[in-house]
């Protein structure tokens, strides 16, 4: 059995500039950071001895016999972009739920090809899983994605991500003592909103209105970089908080779907409790949203709150990353999945 496990990931600054639409002419940067709220996929060569060639496991259970009729996109164009011919057995669960805005589809397209690659025997760099990950959901399923969720879940950390013209991308940790990514994570409170939206759908909107919208584009990319220096300097962390809140404020400017009157009340309930700053994480639309929140005034928000879910968390550092590998097992199989075919 082979196990991955990838972080889902919060997108402080720079969403928006990771569009192809975007950085092909501006270049693109964002400050992003996974969390220790996972995606987890199990898989193994299934045992040649059921009526089936494939299990497939996730909200519905999958039992098909050619590759083609897996109706979950991701596994069927990852099983094909790795040219696997024997039979799968895939399981996957989730700490958090999908569509949420916290990178969950690229999550499970870095951890399914992690997966397989193990399956292979096969060592990988996250550099190429977060690359084939952008492959994978941008042109093979044609999802209408960014490319910052991919390398976040990949590399794992807090991130200053930046993009060329050609879409290769350079990141850079960032360098904050142990004492400072603590400061930091006791001023965020991560809010669910209890709506799940399809970012693909949502983001169709945003990069039709991008290219009217390059000085708000250009001004959030200028943020990037400013909060990536206050994490790494000495001066009031909060500074980063009234950051974020300028950043939301731009980012309601560059197409109407991004928000909705839910998200605004809440916004507008956890600033009147003394909330800073904050933003919607993702495309828009719902899901969770990401507070800034003095830890002074930590329990107003969450009495302003208390109607909605919230979800603790850390930072981590580790990406993606194989929890449990039984090669032998894998060999065994393999060996009678090959004698079979013949």
């Amino acid at each position: 059995m082979i196990i991955t496990s990838t972080p889902f990931r919060i997108s402080f600054f720079g969403g928006g500039t990771d569009y192809p639409v975007w950085f092909r002419e501006h270049g693109g940067a964002v400050l992003a950071a996974s969390i220790n709220r996972y995606c987890y996929l199990s898989c193994r060569f299934y045992p040649p001895f059921f009526e089936f060639k494939h299990r497939v496991v996730w909200s519905r259970i999958e039992l098909v016999n050619d590759v083609g009729e897996i109706q979950h996109p991701a596994v069927r164009e990852a099983i094909r972009f790795m040219k696997i011919t024997e039979g799968l057995e895939i399981h996957h669960d989730g700490d958090l739920p999908a569509r949420s805005g916290l990178g969950s589809s690229s999550a499970f397209a870095v951890g399914m090809l992690h997966a397989l690659y193990a399956l292979r025997g096969a060592m990988v760099s996250k550099h190429r899983l977060a690359e084939e990950a952008i492959h994978l959901e941008r042109d093979l399923l044609k999802e209408d994605v960014g490319i910052q969720d991919q390398i976040t879940t990949a590399y794992g950390g807090l991130n200053l991500i930046t993009i060329d013209a050609s879409g290769a991308f350079n990141v850079r940790p960032v360098p904050i003592t142990t004492m400072r990514k603590k400061e930091l994570e006791d001023h965020l409170l991560l809010v669910y909103t209890g709506v799940a939206r399809t970012a693909s759908d949502i983001a169709k909107k945003q990069i039709v209105s991008i290219p009217t919208k390059t000085a708000v584009l250009l001004q959030m990319q200028k943020l990037v970089y400013e909060a990536a220096d206050i994490l790494t300097g000495q001066g009031d962390i909060c500074e980063f908080g009234r950051l974020l809140h300028e950043t939301w404020e731009l980012k309601k400017k560059i197409a109407s779907e991004i928000t909705t009157p839910l998200v605004d009340d809440l916004y507008k309930a956890a600033r009147d409790a003394g909330a800073l700053g904050g933003k919607l994480l993702g495309a828009g639309g719902g899901g969770f949203v990401l507070l800034f929140v003095r830890p002074q005034t930590r329990q107003a928000v969450l009495e302003a709150l208390k109607n909605y879910l919230m979800v603790p968390f850390e930072l981590e550092s580790n990406g993606t990353h194989v929890v449990l590998y039984e090669p032998e097992r894998y060999s065994q199989f393999a060996r009678t999945h090959r004698q079979f075919a013949r």
